[in-house]
């Protein structure tokens, strides 16, 4: 089981490649949601997600300069992609055919190795673990790996930092090494704290499990939460801690995503991936009960976003 001490190791590791991002009170959101609402802008991380946290964590870990392996629709990708070029480390990116263009043309100013293998997510992972065990490589999987989810763990460090007395944490769901991590360091601080976690209901595979009680595998529809898309792996340890420290997880539609990603651009010139702004879809959709005069910190955990989806949203 992994503790707040592997979390404050991972902070320590990250030093000089990881810095803190603003917490920002939302004015607009706490007079729909009825509470104080304050937004974790972690989309304004350096690769533009909270992924380099992990990526840098697991690179760092004493396990020397061993060539990696990762598989990403991008954004963990990003992370591993800069960590990897700020320690002289060799990186394969393995990414699935339908990755991110914007993604794909922030990879290609890094010195790493990208192959595209297979069609989804689901396809590429299982083409980068062969890659990894045929070259005698290190894996760095996005979220089922104890160094990653500490690093994500740093998140939540960061923001009872900042926001100590805060009560609910609103957190974007893929493979539950974020929500895991950030569950880790926030029960420790005050079990009484509330995780809440939202997912896209065209991938939602973390959600379908718990509703099952064990890990299945489900069938994908495209969704603008791209960065959340894709089945667990096979013995996933994010399945128990999301289990143990998640109070529900909450789906939200495509137009409610595309909706929430316009009122960020227009009440506070964020602009965010689909993957962000589920939070802020589930609240302004009034989906997560007892929020009445809390205190919420809703996280915005990335922005790498095509112009040409941006554009969709807009006039959608």
């Amino acid at each position: 089981m992994l503790r707040p001490a592997d979390i404050l190791m991972a902070h320590r590791r990250m030093a000089g490649i990881v810095y803190p991002t603003p917490l920002e009170f939302s004015r607009p959101l706490a007079n729909v949601a009825g509470a104080e609402v304050f937004l974790k802008l972690e989309c304004a991380q350096v690769t533009g997600s909270f992924k380099i946290r992990g990526a840098a964590s697991a690179l760092l870990s004493g396990e020397g300069r061993w060539p990696v392996v990762a598989c990403s629709a991008g954004n963990h990708a990003l992370g591993i992609a800069y960590a990897a070029a700020h320690a002289g480390i060799d990186a394969t990116l393995v990414l699935p055919e339908n990755a991110s263009p914007a993604k794909i043309q922030a990879l290609q100013r890094y010195p790493v190795n990208l192959l595209f293998l297979g069609k989804d997510y689901d396809e590429a992972e299982a083409a980068a673990m062969r890659l990894a065990h045929e070259e005698g490589q290190r894996f760095i999987s996005p979220y089922n790996h104890p160094d990653v989810i500490a690093g994500q763990g740093t998140l939540g460090r960061e923001i009872l930092d900042q926001l100590p007395n805060a009560e609910v944490l609103v957190v974007s769901v893929g493979g539950g090494g974020l929500i895991s991590g950030i569950g880790i360091w926030a029960k420790a601080i005050n079990p009484k704290l509330r995780i809440i976690g939202v997912q896209a209901e065209h991938s939602a595979a973390m959600h379908a499990s718990l509703q099952a009680g064990q890990l299945v595998q489900i069938q994908h529809r495209p969704t603008l939460a791209d960065s959340l898309a894709g089945n667990l792996e096979a013995g996933a340890m994010t399945f128990p801690l999301v289990q143990q420290l998640v109070e529900r997880i909450v789906l939200v539609s495509e137009p409610q995503i595309a909706a929430a990603m316009r009122w960020l651009l227009d009440e506070h010139h964020l602009l965010v991936e689909g993957s962000a702004a589920v939070t802020i879809a589930a609240l302004l959709e009034g989906m997560i009960p007892g929020l009445a005069r809390q205190r919420v910190v809703a996280l915005l955990c990335g922005r790498n976003v095509t112009t040409e989806t941006v554009c969709a949203v807009m006039h959608s």
